[in-house]
């Protein structure tokens, strides 16, 4: 990282401790954002930064409450801000909006749409958020640590709530593992390929999932043109009694891939109910692999389970120590294959070989009789556990 890059960095994180710590001077956001922007592009090149919508949307009526119609203006920027599926529908609605209510001359809002690139739905769902528009996340995990420590905790007492904070996790990340292996969501439709989200997913997800299925129910398909397997849809979206929105939806039956206006896979990793409207069109039984995101899977590997902590099951210590063995080897040896291309290689095949061998073995454990003691005793660990003595 450059000396500049470091500084940058260093003023970001200052700026972070002081809003956290409460103590951030009136107006310090405001009049530092553009430092923070320079600071994040400086040291997060290719990472995508956006404005909370949320914040932004709170202050409407702060910012537009000395007109009369402050109520009605609330609604319309917000109908213009989330309906509008297009950047070009996105400029017409806003200078509509601008126009109805005399707002042309509103400095608050030329700046938003000014930058409007960094907050606008419609101008960020082409790049994945996994589903996270705003700071709740953050929010949420900044509540969820008020549960164990304040600003009064001693750094004693910050060390032992931590712990115990971390164990609250662990617990529940073992009652939801427990919950996604040991019961099912029953499908709200008859759909195939809900199913097989079904069998992929967790619960959390697949209650997401699963209301785009339910939302197809108010879906209207009509083919537009079809030509060597490429076909274009227009899908009819019934909001409300009056209002009929309409999406683009293109499937390529070669390829095996839907895409479509609202770019709802794209920015949140789900399949919207336009597009499962379209695939329940052209009878498709299965979804590409590419649509099951491996991070939702019931299946995934988390790694950062392989990190000891004070609240580990000693079933699993065992397999921890193996981990922690096999690192410090593997460091080791890749220190010494780094010094050279030739060496690189060299470790490369040695790591395919390997690899292979391992899956052998996997497979015939698989194919034999029951499974070991330890292996029994680290299924366990799937299952259901008391809470930890605190």
């Amino acid at each position: 990282m450059k000396n500049e890059e470091i500084e940058s960095f260093k003023w970001l994180f200052q700026c972070w401790l002081r809003c956290m710590g409460g103590n951030a001077p009136k107006g310090f956001l405001t009049d530092q954002c553009a430092s923070m922007k320079r600071a994040l592009e400086a040291c997060m090149p290719t990472t995508v930064h956006r404005w909370c919508i949320w914040h932004i949307m709170k202050k409407i009526p702060s910012k537009l409450n000395g007109y009369k119609a402050h109520a009605d203006i609330e609604q319309q920027m917000s109908d213009v801000v989330w309906n509008s599926h297009s950047k070009d529908s996105f400029d017409r609605n806003w200078n509509d909006f601008l126009v109805n209510f005399g707002l042309a001359d509103n400095k608050w809002l030329s700046d938003l749409y000014e930058d409007r690139h960094i907050w606008v739905p419609v101008y960020l769902d082409h790049h994945f958020w996994a589903g996270m528009r705003s700071t709740q996340r953050s929010e949420s995990m900044h509540s969820f640590f008020n549960k164990y420590i304040t600003r009064n905790s001693s750094l004693i007492q910050f060390v032992k709530q931590y712990d115990n904070c971390l164990g609250s996790r662990e617990q529940a990340e073992r009652e939801s593992d427990a919950a996604d292996f040991h019961t099912v969501i029953p499908c709200a439709t008859k759909s195939p390929i809900e199913t097989q989200f079904q069998d992929a997913y967790t619960q959390a997800k697949f209650r997401e999932v699963q209301a785009q299925f339910r939302g197809k129910a108010n879906c209207i398909t009509r083919l537009k043109n079809s030509a060597l397997g490429y076909s274009v849809y227009e899908v009819g979206e019934q909001v409300s009694s009056s209002i009929l929105d309409k999406f683009a939806v293109t499937y390529d039956s070669v390829a095996a891939e839907v895409k479509c206006q609202c770019l709802l896979f794209e920015s949140r990793g789900i399949l919207c109910r336009h597009a499962l409207s379209v695939l329940s069109f052209e009878q498709v039984s299965q979804v590409s692999p590419r649509y099951i995101l491996e991070r939702w899977s019931k299946k995934v590997k988390r790694r950062h389970t392989h990190i000891k902590s004070s609240h580990d099951e000693p079933l699993i210590e065992p397999r921890s120590k193996r981990f922690d063995q096999l690192v410090f080897r593997s460091q080791n040896i890749c220190e010494f294959a780094s010094e050279s291309e030739e060496l690189t290689a060299i470790l490369h095949r040695a790591y395919d070989n390997v690899m292979a061998e391992m899956e052998a073995v996997k497979a015939k454990r698989k194919g034999t009789s029951s499974l070991s003691h330890e292996d029994a005793n680290l299924e366990s660990v799937n299952e259901l556990q008391s809470p930890p003595r605190i």
